[in-house]
C-alpha cells in the first residue's frame, strides 16, 4: 500500500513592480497584491535587472521612462538572460502611441497598459496573459 503523500505547499507568485513613481508603484503594489503576487519594486531598470537576476519574478510590470535603464532597454536584457521562469511583462507607461505600443512589444513585452490605468483595466491585460 503506497504512503500518502504530503501537499507540497506552491510558491507563492511573484510580481516585480518597476517605476521610478512612488506614487504609481504604490497604486500597481495594491491591484497586484489582491491578486496574490508577492510583490518587491524597483525604480529603475538597472535596479529591477539585479533583482532579477537574484530571483526571478513570474511578472514585471514595466514603466517605459526611467532613469539609468529605460524600460525597453530593460526588457531586451531581460529576454538575454538564461534560466528557468520566464515572466510575463507588462508595460505601464504614458506612451500611448501605435508605434510606441509595437516597440514594447517587439522589445519583449507581453502586453501593454497606458496610464493612467485602473484595477478593471490592469486585470484584463493579466488575463489576457494568463497572469491573473
Amino acid at each position: 500500500m503506497p504512503l500518502p503523500v504530503a501537499a507540497v505547499p506552491s510558491r507563492p507568485r511573484r510580481c516585480l513592480l518597476v517605476d521610478d513613481s512612488r506614487v504609481i508603484r504604490k497604486v500597481a503594489h495594491r491591484i497586484i497584491s489582491d491578486l496574490g503576487y508577492q510583490v518587491t519594486e524597483a525604480e529603475n531598470g538597472e535596479e529591477a535587472l539585479a533583482r532579477c537576476k537574484a530571483a526571478m519574478p513570474d511578472l514585471i510590470l514595466l514603466d517605459w521612462e526611467m532613469p539609468v535603464m529605460s524600460g525597453v532597454e530593460f526588457v531586451a536584457a531581460l529576454r538575454g538572460i538564461d534560466g528557468g521562469v520566464i515572466p510575463k511583462v507588462v508595460f505601464c507607461t504614458s506612451r500611448a502611441e501605435t508605434s510606441n505600443i509595437y516597440q514594447g512589444i517587439g522589445a519583449g513585452a507581453d502586453e501593454y497598459v497606458t496610464k493612467p490605468f485602473d484595477q478593471h483595466t490592469l486585470l484584463a491585460k493579466l488575463q489576457r496573459i494568463g497572469a491573473a
